[in-house]
């Protein structure tokens, strides 16, 4: 299996690093992208170096190679997840504004009819943003902001972004038992 991660200069950028070692834990080829603003987002809101989070991918490409590998429908990928996915990055992707890497790669999942998971970070949600989040649906895409769920009791942080990428992941089949599912209230 192999997957596209872009990560966006959102606030949230431990959802794309918990990606990135839940994907390398279990052995799945990760092809990254993180946006000059993610690398700012990650100093700013982790205690992860950029070069830790680097070395968690499998292949790992700047913003501005528009030529890279994943930028083709032709390398063979089974879809891609923006985590966070910033409003920015959002309405590049829904409007095909291919101008960075993490928006073309998206759209070559679109065109090639390959899952695509957006991990939209904002709110409140204003109409433009519910309407791009619409176009990218209309178009095949998953729109999956990091909402928590409490009915698995999360302890921490971990639990809750945890949750959130293990829902993400479910998109492709990829049961990384990161949180307790729901049996039902009994």
């Amino acid at each position: 299996m192999k997957i596209v991660v872009g990560i966006s200069g959102a606030s949230g950028a431990i959802y794309g690093i918990k990606t990135l070692e839940v994907l390398h834990q279990l052995g799945i080829e990760s092809h990254v992208v993180i946006s000059n603003a993610a690398e700012k987002t990650i100093q700013h809101e982790t205690s992860y170096t950029i070069d830790q989070v680097q070395q968690l991918a499998t292949q790992l490409y700047s913003q501005e190679d528009i030529g890279a590998a994943i930028s083709s429908g032709s390398f063979k990928v089974d879809g891609m997840i923006v985590a966070p996915c910033s409003i920015k990055t959002l309405s590049a992707i829904a409007n095909s504004y291919n101008d960075e890497l993490i928006t073309r790669a998206a759209d070559v999942q679109l065109k090639e009819r390959r899952k695509l998971v957006l991990m939209v970070r904002e709110t409140p949600l204003n109409l433009s943003h519910l309407r791009h989040m619409t176009l990218i649906t209309e178009m095949g895409g998953v729109i999956l902001p990091p909402v928590p769920s409490f009915y698995h009791k999360p302890k921490d942080l971990d639990d809750i972004v945890s949750q959130s990428v293990g829902k993400a992941l479910d998109q492709f089949g990829i049961d990384a038992k990161l949180f307790d599912r729901w049996k039902g209230m009994n």
